[in-house]
């Protein structure tokens, strides 16, 4: 079989390059006698290195054996606290789940009760804790773990521990637990993770993720990297402001940097300031955001006399960027953004954007090595579509889960002969480059014709007064359903008309894809993890529609 997108590669890689597996307890294992005395984490200006990463994994670990306790939730917000209990409950071969601390409690209640989770492993920050106490009181845990937010110096307001028997601090879960003479043995095979997907319809599923899924999404990613800059054994410093309870940190920050001796400057959140100085101040040498990150650093003043000269790689990923944002901080600082493509359900891998040479604006790259996406007709998915037509992306590889927790329906409809069908919408050209025009649910029929929001969106970005902006389908007596743009104007800028923004669109989408409605917002809605999110609009019309 060719491979059309091996041209863009790096010299000496090949888009059949073999991928290792292993598990997460090896990973650390390796980290730790690689890297020992190096840092791993700073935290509010609190150093942990690799062996004392390792140490605190072990108690964790420890402790959950000696308590029997097989399967455990994280509800925890960046903090030291998430790789102890993540490579603890790794080394103790338990079966983890992650929990969003901006999930809504019924979010929460369906995870826990879906992933038989019964401890809880949280922190005592104001705006968590509560909510723990209330998932134990009604009956959904047995056991909450506190850590002490504290711990680590100054940091936002905290909750009092109450003094109760199924409630513990960290420290004394974890305090004078023997290490057991023989960890479980742990294989590749077993699922280590259930992680949730966003549950933008119904309730949110949980993808079985196995240590070798989550070590090959690693290994997919280095052996790209490794072929653009060949590694320089740690010394790197990767700024960590996405949240780990997500996909996209979790294998591209937390194992991936510490597989490669890497130091993570651990953020709670994301603020354009301090993410300035952690580049000009502390020297950092990678920066991985989301494009409303990206928004904001483009949109911020003074940009262009900031010293990024630190930097090696920035990239952005969790959702598409608009391509005049990327284009705008390229032209102010000289630095091309990286990014690409990947899912929940993929560990995070699936394209990347090659480094040099040519830049296809839009697109999502190319296939990282070791992974096959093909383009297939939506009403057959087992047909491949050519070059430059339309369909459904299928992807697969050793990174990608093979089904969902307790789902054996969405099963059947994701999955058709070993390939996971994405539900994004897109094209592959000539060159094997891969573009994306949206998600099979975000299409609109408008008029009989298939109407991408993505596509219009791009267009009104490049408007001058625009800051951000989302595109849903709203129903419509004549084509059944229509564009509605809602826009965040830039900072000072002047707001336009329907009429003035459809003859800015007029030579950029065609007739029916011109909005039919716009309205403009202070702030646009977000999912947890800092996407823009088009679910409450949806709702919002579906609710002003009916009366």
């Amino acid at each position: 079989m060719s491979y059309p997108w091996e041209k863009a590669y790096p010299p000496g890689l090949s888009a059949t390059a073999p991928i290792a597996i292993s598990t997460i307890p090896a990973l650390l294992d390796r980290a730790v006698a690689t890297h020992g005395p190096r840092t791993a984490l700073e935290f509010r200006g609190r150093f942990v290195t690799y062996d004392e990463l390792g140490r605190h994994a072990h108690r964790f670990g420890a402790a959950l054996l000696a308590r029997g306790i097989a399967v455990a939730a994280l509800y925890l917000p960046n903090s030291p606290y998430h790789p102890f209990a993540f490579f603890g409950g790794a080394r103790a071969g338990a079966r983890l789940t992650h929990l969003s601390p901006l999930d809504a409690e019924r979010e929460l209640a369906h995870k826990l009760k879906d992933s038989g989770a019964r401890l809880l492993v949280t922190t005592n920050l104001a705006g968590m804790l509560p909510m723990a106490i209330r998932l134990l009181d009604a009956g959904l845990l047995d056991l909450v773990v506190v850590g002490e937010d504290e711990a680590w110096g100054p940091g936002g307001p905290l909750a009092p521990i109450p003094d109760r028997p199924d409630v513990v601090s960290y420290a004394a879960f974890v305090a004078d637990v023997p290490l057991p003479a023989r960890w479980p043995d742990v294989t590749p095979d077993d699922v280590m993770l259930l992680q949730y997907t966003g549950g933008t319809t119904g309730l949110p599923k949980g993808a079985m993720l196995r240590h070798g899924n989550l070590t090959a999404g690693v290994n997919i990613y280095d052996s790209w990297f490794a072929a653009i800059h060949p590694p320089a054994d740690g010394g790197g410093r990767v700024i960590c402001v996405l949240p780990l309870f997500h996909i996209y940190a979790l294998i591209t920050i937390l194992l991936r940097q510490l597989q490669n001796g890497n130091e993570i400057l651990l953020r709670q959140r994301f603020d354009v300031e301090t993410t300035l100085d952690d580049i000009e101040k502390r020297r950092a040498t990678a920066f991985p955001g989301v494009p409303t990150m990206w928004i904001a650093l483009a949109n911020h003043p003074g940009l262009e006399s900031r010293d990024f000269s630190s930097l090696l790689y920035c990239s952005s990923g969790g959702a598409p960027l608009p391509v005049e944002v990327a284009a705008r901080f390229q032209r102010l600082t000289g630095h091309r953004l990286g990014g690409g493509w990947g899912m929940t359900e993929t560990c995070s891998a699936g394209t990347n954007l090659p480094r040099d040479g040519v830049i296809k604006p839009g697109s999502i790259g190319v296939p990282l090595p070791g992974l096959v996406i093909e383009v297939v007709a939506i009403e057959d998915p087992r047909r491949v579509l050519a070059p430059g037509e339309t369909g459904e992306l299928r992807i697969k590889g050793p990174n990608i889960t093979r089904g969902y927790w307790n789902r054996p329906e969405d099963d059947q409809v994701a999955f058709v002969d070993g390939w996971l069908l994405t539900g994004d919408i897109g094209y592959m050209d000539e060159d094997g480059w891969f573009f994306i025009v949206d998600r099979k649910k975000d299409m609109i029929i408008s008029g009989g014709f298939n109407v991408y929001p993505q596509v219009i969106e791009q267009a009104i970005y490049e408007h001058p007064a625009v800051e951000e902006a989302l595109v849903v389908g709203i129903a419509d007596d004549y084509r059944g359903e229509a564009a509605k743009a809602f826009v965040k104007l830039r900072q000072g800028a002047a707001a336009f008309t329907l009429d003035q923004l459809r003859a800015f669109l007029a030579d950029k989408v065609g007739r029916h894809e011109m909005p039919a409605a716009l309205e403009f917002r202070d702030t646009l809605p977000r999912t947890p993890v800092g996407k823009l999110s088009k679910v409450e609009l949806r709702a919002e019309e579906r609710q002003r529609r009916q009366h």
